[in-house]
């Protein structure tokens, strides 16, 4: 039996109370556009012991949010395996993701799955916080939250 199933419309209330719980809201925000919950597919690991949320646009796949809730354990590569399988499948050429400045084991993580840095949004984050005003000001390892780090694999 497979650990990863498709999210469910059954799954969106869990769902948003996953992103509230682990994001701090039913909504993210990236490239100053607001993301909802129920607006994106995903796929589960397991129970809920791994979450990834994408949106599939033209030929391009968007990671939109991964959570694994036991790191080192293989489920982040297994899900983002899963969405690049279905981007291929869809004729997307390229999966791409934003994250943070702040958000450095994200990008060690990303880069050795074999994610390379697009682009750097300088200031993005503050444009962001005019949205979403609970972003914090200083992000995770006490670096100040600032820009937006696109990351892309082509496929």
């Amino acid at each position: 039996m497979s650990r990863i199933r498709r999210l469910a419309k059954d799954d969106l209330p869990r769902l948003r109370n996953f992103w509230i719980e682990q994001w701090g809201s039913e909504v993210i925000v990236a490239h100053n556009e607001v993301i909802r919950y129920d607006e994106v597919e995903g796929f589960i690991y397991d129970d809920w012991a791994g979450v990834i949320t994408f949106m599939i646009r033209d030929t391009e796949c968007e990671i939109t949010s991964l959570d694994s809730l036991h790191e080192g354990k293989g489920i982040g590569t297994a899900l983002i395996n899963q969405v690049v399988e279905e981007a291929k499948e869809k004729k997307c050429r390229r999966v791409f993701l934003i994250t943070t400045n702040d958000n450095l084991h994200a990008l060690g993580f990303y880069q050795r799955y074999g994610f390379e840095l697009v682009t750097i949004r300088r200031g993005a984050i503050n444009e962001s916080r005019k949205i979403k005003p609970t972003i914090p000001l200083i992000g995770m390892n006490n670096i100040p939250l600032r820009d937006e780090i696109e990351l892309e694999i082509l496929i």
